[in-house]
């Protein structure tokens, strides 16, 4: 007997532009927080997106479940100085493995917040300091991040660069 299925149109089913830029960060969070609640990460990456918006994702170490993540998401980030890059966040991206599909993964459900990410260290050497992003989303949960490096140079891969006029500011751009 055949099943018909309905297709639902939403969100999560707009293509998402490709990242152009993808880092990941040795160290240790050293203070996790979703809604007041103490969590362990496994890992935290930062990536950007052709389109300018950037993202620094947690790897919830959560035993229960190997695909949560916690994205701290913004545009418009800046070099206050060589050393410092601040982003905005306008939104976080929170994937879990209860969530629908596309492609294999969990589609992130988008919850639009407020906050910051500051990133210190070194970008011309690689060489990370700190990450630290606070934000709330519309519903008064609250994430927090404090995140450590263990001195190792990240790992930063440029992907591609497709867009035409100029190019959103990436921590790993040399500061003009």
């Amino acid at each position: 007997r055949s099943h018909s299925h309905t297709l639902v149109a939403d969100d999560s089913s707009r293509q998402q532009p490709d990242a152009i830029i993808f880092a990941l960060m040795s160290g240790k969070c050293t203070m996790f927080k979703i809604a007041g609640r103490d969590f362990k990460c496994r890992a935290v990456a930062f990536f950007q997106t052709e389109d300018g918006r950037a993202n620094y994702t947690v790897a919830v170490k959560d035993p229960a479940d190997d695909s949560h993540t916690i994205t701290f998401s913004g545009d418009n980030g800046r070099r206050p100085d060589a050393n410092v890059y601040e982003l905005p966040i306008d939104r976080m991206l929170l994937k879990s493995k209860d969530r629908p599909k596309a492609d294999g993964l969990p589609v992130p459900s988008i919850e639009p917040a407020t906050g910051l990410c500051k990133q210190v260290g070194n970008f011309v050497t690689l060489e990370l300091t700190s990450i630290s992003c606070t934000a709330v989303d519309r519903n008064g949960k609250s994430y927090e991040l404090q995140y450590q490096s263990d001195g190792t140079p990240m790992a930063v891969r440029r992907i591609k660069r497709m867009r035409v006029g100029s190019p959103a500011v990436s921590p790993f751009d040399d500061v003009k």
